[in-house]
């Protein structure tokens, strides 16, 4: 039985320290070297998941980047070989062979203004996907950007590249806050006189009893001032053999006019250019979501001067020390700490909670959050591009850009959907003419509409839209989700294993019975506990601590200070060493006993955690102290048992103290005792049964939270570590925005299937109308035009919730 949680009685925090986060935050890349690796037989999670486990813990290994996609690993590493990483690979049977140059790999982003849909992405992939040196490509149609992984000296041919299908692109520099583009600028006159002339031409048909040259005329002017654009981009698309919507519906429209539809013709055109200028602003609703986070920051703020004056400068250029002062109702430019004054501050946008928080001197404040009363001057702690609310918007738009499993389905479907549309339209206009006798007009039309409605632009778009839009509504509940995948997957959560102190408790334990062991003296073992645990951030030292500050008691100086992670902690106070520790460190010290056992047990059954003082002649003293549980975690508990979640509280507390923990909060089970790599196994154990989500607020949950299906990092804001490599990040304490975190992903997943429903179903149904000749091909416009919105404001309802 072990007393302490498995973050230890010593040395290690609940959190981690500003020193740690700074390292962690090196560990996750940054300065790091970067060796890519292509693996033939890696094709699925359960091999992504195999490779995880066998590298993860590699001393030197920082971070790792699966794509089962290209079935490649990016391994970030600080290593002088690769030989340890290759042997590993090669232990759990992966082919694995080096495809990167580390000297010349590179990333670049490029903004694209002119990519708006998947029609343009797909013509881009196929353009790029040969250039020599170009060995991945991913995609933000949200953002319009592109960003290329490609060798040294190959950019050039890449801008080359997009040159020649007509796309101007702007590298972003990485200094560049955001790639969220500004909504495009619509030129409305030439669809206006398209449209006009389009209906002129209907009119004069009618008029004139079938087609006359004003009918040719007027439908010409329409299809070159509102299709122009269409027609370019078919030609292109052609040109690369390409078969997209452009190059569809430029063949629809020739092909009209040739049998002589020509108002028709022209009216198909007209819709067309109309549909794409409504998606493209119905897609920058969702592109506004994410800008509206970067323009929770105010441009200026206002800096103390050297002299003592006060100026308003641009936030960009203020430097970390600096101090800003922030009236009522400001909102604060940048992330620091209060060094004079006090106020209420909304952290609203950063962590979802409107209740006002408190803030004084040594208190935290971030960037994006309103300050509601009083005024204050606080210290900047990080520089405008490095906030919390920086790397908040950094980690949506990078969420972005990853490809969901829905979205992939949708995307390979595509791929195949209209080539193989295009070779049955054009065996209707053959074959029936040829084969049975029928009239080649009627049946060469038919194989027009069929291209019409061809485009799988109303299922490819449905997916990004809907899941940033699942995205954005997350982030605006303080629930930072680091991509499309967690989002869906949410929904399938069977078991939830949670980190107990910090986590279910508040994780700030106070000191209940202090009781001496055998003949010690009283004073005597507070004292040398006192000045141990004086040394220590754990939660159990740091109670033990303020409780004899409280007391009044004066702490001795400690040498050879050393943390025992899941034990406790040791040092020499004169002329002996003393260890102040949980019952495992007892036990291995040898100075247990029947006595001893029952005494501990006692105390655990009550629900508290013991530390024990050892000296040369054994256990001198026994400090108890008792955690309480977040008011959340019960509501919390209760939501997900409601969900069909299972629950169970893995720590390194004694398993008295976990199962009274679990039985006050509602847990179905709890495991105690436990250490870091008994987490693991534990997660590992609960995998078997299905999805499996794990919650944790310290470094040394690490293991378990990247073992688990969903990671969950608690009390996100402020801290670099969680949000660069928690699968979701909690940006507060809160435990009930788990279970909003799977309604949503529950949500978003009925917004997906209700958006492939409608958008196959439409096709489907005009496939039938094609066949019976009953659908025309203003009609098929329509159905595609209508079919591309409905999803697109499906998919935004979920900003909404």
């Amino acid at each position: 039985m072990s007393t302490c949680d498995s973050k230890g009685c010593g040395g290690n925090s609940s959190r981690p320290t500003p020193a740690q986060q700074r390292e962690m935050k090196a560990d996750a890349g940054l300065g790091s070297a970067l060796a890519i690796y292509r693996i033939d037989n890696m094709d699925c999670p359960t091999e992504e998941a195999l490779i995880r486990n066998k590298l993860a813990g590699m001393q030197g290994v920082a971070k790792l980047d699966f794509n089962l996609m290209q079935r490649t690993l990016s391994v970030h590493h600080e290593l002088p070989s690769l030989a340890p990483v290759e042997q590993a690979l090669a232990a759990v049977g992966m082919h694995a062979v080096r495809t990167d140059d580390t000297a010349t790999e590179q990333a670049t982003k490029l903004s694209i203004q002119r990519m708006d849909c998947p029609t343009e992405e797909a013509l881009i992939r196929a353009k790029l996907v040969d250039v020599p040196g170009v060995s991945d490509l991913d995609f933000n149609l949200v953002q319009r950007t592109l960003t290329v992984h490609h060798a040294s000296g190959v950019l050039p041919n890449v801008l080359a590249a997009l040159k020649t299908i007509d796309f101007d692109a702007r590298v972003v520099e990485p200094a560049e806050t955001s790639g969220v583009p500004e909504p495009a600028q619509t030129k409305w006159w030439p669809l206006a006189i398209s449209g006009v002339t389009a209906v002129a031409a209907e009119i004069m048909y009618w008029l004139h009893d079938g087609n006359h040259w004003s009918v040719m005329a007027l439908a010409l002017v329409a299809i070159l001032t509102g299709g122009l654009p269409t027609y370019k981009k078919g030609w292109i698309a052609i040109k690369n053999r390409n078969l997209n919507m452009n190059a569809l519906m430029s063949i629809a429209v020739t092909g009209a006019m040739i049998i002589g539809h020509w108002p028709e013709a022209a009216m198909v055109m007209v819709l067309f250019a109309l549909a794409e200028v409504i998606e493209a602003k119905s897609l920058d609703r969702a592109r506004n979501a994410i800008r509206g986070l970067m323009d929770l920051t105010p441009e200026r703020a206002t800096v103390r001067q050297p002299d003592g004056t006060w100026s308003e400068v641009e936030a960009k250029h203020i430097a970390i020390g600096s101090q800003v002062r922030v009236k009522p109702g400001e909102r604060i430019a940048l992330d620091g700490e209060v060094v004079e004054g006090r106020s209420t501050v909304n952290q609203a946008p950063i962590t979802g909670e409107s209740i006002p928080i408190e803030k004084a001197p040594g208190d935290q404040v971030f960037a994006g959050t309103i300050n509601e009363s009083g005024s204050f001057v606080y210290s900047v702690t990080a520089a405008a591009s490095n906030s919390t609310l920086a790397r908040i918007i950094h980690a949506v738009e990078a969420a972005q850009g990853s490809r969901a499993p829905t979205q992939r389905f949708v995307d390979q479907f595509a791929r195949w959907y209209t080539p193989i549309v295009f070779v049955v339209a054009l065996a209707v206009a053959v074959f029936p003419p040829l084969f049975l006798g029928l009239a080649w007009l009627d049946w060469v039309y038919r194989a027009l509409v069929l291209l019409v409605i061809a485009c799988p632009c109303a299922l490819v778009i449905s997916t990004p839209v809907s899941i940033v839009s699942g995205l954005a509504a997350a982030t605006r509940h303080g629930i930072l989700v680091k991509g499309g995948v967690y989002l869906e997957e949410g929904r399938k959560l069977k078991w939830l294993a949670l980190d107990k102190t910090g986590t279910v408790t508040h994780g700030k334990p106070a000191q209940t019975d202090f009781i001496t062991w055998r003949d010690a003296d009283p004073d005597t073992a507070h004292v040398l506990a006192a000045s141990l645990a004086a040394r220590s951030d754990h939660p159990v030292s740091k109670a033990v601590a303020l409780a004899a500050e409280t007391d009044g008691i004066t702490v001795r100086e400690v040498v050879d200070f050393n943390a025992l992670p899941g034990r406790g902690i040791s040092g020499r106070i004169g002329d002996s060493t003393y260890f102040l520790g949980n019952h495992r460190m007892v036990e291995e010290l040898g100075k247990c006993s029947p006595e001893l056992e029952a005494r501990l047990s006692s105390l655990e059954t009550d629900g508290k955690t013991v530390v024990m003082l050892v000296g040369d002649d054994g256990v001198q003293a026994l400090f108890a102290v008792a955690d309480t549980i977040r008011s959340s975690s019960r509501d919390a508990i209760t939501d997900l048992h409601a969900l069909g979640v299972k629950t169970l509280m893995l720590t390194g507390d004694n398993p008295h103290t976990a199962q009274a923990i679990a039985r006050q909060a509602g847990i179905d089970d709890a495991q105690g005792n436990l250490l870091p790599e008994d987490k693991l196994r534990e997660v590992e154990r609960l995998a078997l049964d299905g999805k499996v989500g794990m919650v944790g607020d310290g470094i040394n949950d690490a293991p378990a939270l990247a073992r688990a299906d969903i990671g969950f990092a608690m009390g996100a804001a402020g801290t670099d570590t969680a949000i660069e490599t928690a699968d979701v990040a909690l940006m507060d304490d809160d435990l009930r925005k788990i279970p909003t975190f799977v309604r949503l992903s529950r949500a978003t997943a009925r917004v997906l299937m209700q958006n492939i429903v409608l958008a196959l179903g439409i096709k489907a149904v005009f496939l039938v109308l094609t066949f019976t000749g009953q659908a025309t091909m203003w009609m098929a416009v329509f159905a595609d035009m209508g079919a591309s919105l409905l999803v697109v404001f499906n998919g935004l309802r979920l900003l909404r919730r």
